[in-house]
């Protein structure tokens, strides 16, 4: 029998996530899975700061392990990469199409309004080739 109680504890979240990804409940994904959605709460990760909340949460996993698994998780479908300057890589629990603002001096990332968003028209892509998807990214500094 289901209980939908459960549902409403981080390691149940975490449990159905997985779940609507496919993935095999593992004991690290599942401890990875409920520091990203086990509060119902969005959030922009880097893997660094994923890899210390498990540490501050007691979780022993490897640097090299959140890596792999936060890439499992967007190949589930489950979360996407932004890539800011081509090298740093922030990790996305919202799925839906927004933007987002990367702020410059503190090197963290919040979601914009989408509603604020307007794209006109985009460039054709080149023959043999089409558009996945657009990132917009709008970077801020203090004044």
């Amino acid at each position: 029998m289901h209980d939908d109680r459960t549902d409403a504890t981080a390691g149940g979240r975490g449990k159905a996530w997985l779940a609507r990804g496919g993935l095999r409940p593992t004991r690290q994904r599942v401890s990875l899975a409920q520091l990203l959605v086990g509060d119902g709460r969005d959030r922009h990760v880097t893997a660094e700061s994923l890899h210390h909340a498990a540490t501050r949460a007691g979780e022993p996993v490897s640097l090299a392990t959140v890596y792999n698994t936060l890439r499992a998780f967007c190949e589930a479908g489950l979360m996407r990469e932004i890539t800011v300057d081509g090298s740093k890589s922030y990790f996305d629990t919202n799925m839906t199409d927004h933007p987002h603002f990367f702020w410059e001096e503190e090197c963290r990332l919040s979601d914009a309004p989408a509603s604020e968003l307007e794209i006109r028209r985009l460039p054709q892509a080149p023959d043999g080739a089409e558009i996945a998807a657009v990132d917009v990214v709008i970077r801020l500094r203090k004044v």
